[in-house]
């Protein structure tokens, strides 16, 4: 049964969450995609579902299908998702689920018209032990090589990979070759030096190292005014604008206008028209011609002049007030988890070519003889 999954599935796997997994399973997709092989997806098991349209799937499985272009089939595309209750559930009577078959299933599906089929894998590897689809079993189920994805680095980076394939080495599941993500690129040569040597010690592989840019860091003005309790009071419909730094109100320098774009500017509501002034005559008097704003935070109550409003409004700023001060606005906004999804296209454009760029892909084929 297992050897018709045989060399059309890839698991990507990562050491913990927020690695880069769902990054490098879309740059994978684009890359095979753009060398003519017909690509599935799979996210086999979710955590964090989506009710869209009366289709129940893992938030990842929309990306994917616009990226894509197929229609979503919930039991093909998402098959399992363990949401709120589902350990209770599946502890009080296992017997009444049957996840194993019907991950088998839909990988069964995809397998016959598709080259290769890419399975998203979730968490740490050894999230859905609790019922009984961990990683490792899931991946050996489908019989397919994972592909493991950590965090570039020395020390922290080499433990967390003998931690995180222990449990497929336990199953006896194929490692193909790990990728190291987020890599300070001045660090890039030292740690692909010392890591390569105890991987090779391990029989493992070293199939791409991924330099960390920060653009792919950057949340949205609609994510930060969620992360603060915020609303956009103003020009809303620019919401999807970046975010590439924050620019305190108190600390407007002219370095800094002139080095970024993508500017978010937090201030208090009662320094906000000094701040904007202060903003204007920088630009003017050294001839900067864009505006560095991607939006403003106003914390706090006050009103904001007609002045500080044509700026906003002349630059197509959005506006976000929030009663919490400038402070724990800042501390929010520094915790904000930052995922791929679907009002980042140009994300996913970058993602597919750091991948392009920076993994074997053809040594990938040829290590699952495809």
């Amino acid at each position: 049964m297992a050897d018709q999954f045989k060399y059309k599935h890839l698991y990507i796997a990562a050491t913990s969450q927020h690695v880069g997994k769902t990054t490098t399973t879309l740059g994978l997709v684009s890359a095979y995609q753009k060398m003519g092989l017909k690509v599935g997806y799979c996210k086999p098991v979710g955590q964090k579902l989506l009710d869209i349209e009366n289709l129940r799937v893992d938030k990842d499985t929309i990306l994917f299908a616009d990226l894509i272009h197929f229609d979503i089939i919930p039991e093909i595309h998402s098959p399992v998702i363990l949401g709120k209750g589902a350990s209770e559930r599946f502890l009080d009577d296992p017997s009444a689920f049957d996840f194993e078959h019907q991950i088998k299933s839909a990988a069964k599906e995809l397998s016959k018209n598709n080259d290769l089929v890419i399975f998203e894998g979730t968490g740490h590897p050894g999230v859905g032990s609790v019922a009984e689809i961990s990683n490792a079993k899931v991946a050996k189920s489908i019989n397919a090589g994972v592909v493991m994805v950590v965090e570039g680095g020395i020390g922290s980076t080499i433990d967390m990979l003998h931690m995180s394939t222990a449990l497929f080495r336990e199953r006896k599941v194929p490692i193909l070759g790990v990728i190291l993500n987020k890599v300070i690129p001045e660090k890039m040569e030292k740690i692909e030096h010392y890591v390569n040597k105890w991987l090779s010690k391990h029989d493992l592989e070293l199939l791409g190292t991924i330099p960390y840019d920060p653009t792919l860091a950057y949340p949205l003005i609609k994510t930060v005014s969620d992360a603060i309790d915020g609303s956009i009071v103003y020009n809303a419909e620019f919401a999807d604008n970046r975010v590439g730094n924050i620019l305190a109100g108190s600390l407007i320098d002219l370095q800094e206008l002139k080095s970024n774009e993508d500017l978010l500017l937090l201030v208090s509501t009662k320094s906000i028209n000094s701040a904007i002034n202060k903003i204007k005559w920088l630009t003017e008097l050294y001839k900067i011609t864009h505006c560095p704003l991607s939006g403003i935070v106003a914390t706090g109550q006050g009103n904001i002049d007609q002045r500080t409003m044509k700026y906003i409004k002349d630059n197509q700023l959005p506006l976000i007030r929030t009663e919490i001060d400038t402070y724990g606005a800042v501390l929010k906004i520094s915790k904000i988890e930052v995922k791929i999804n679907t009002s980042t296209p140009w994300k996913v454009t970058k993602a597919a070519d750091l991948i392009e760029k920076n993994v074997m892909l053809k040594r990938l084929l040829e290590k699952i003889k495809l």
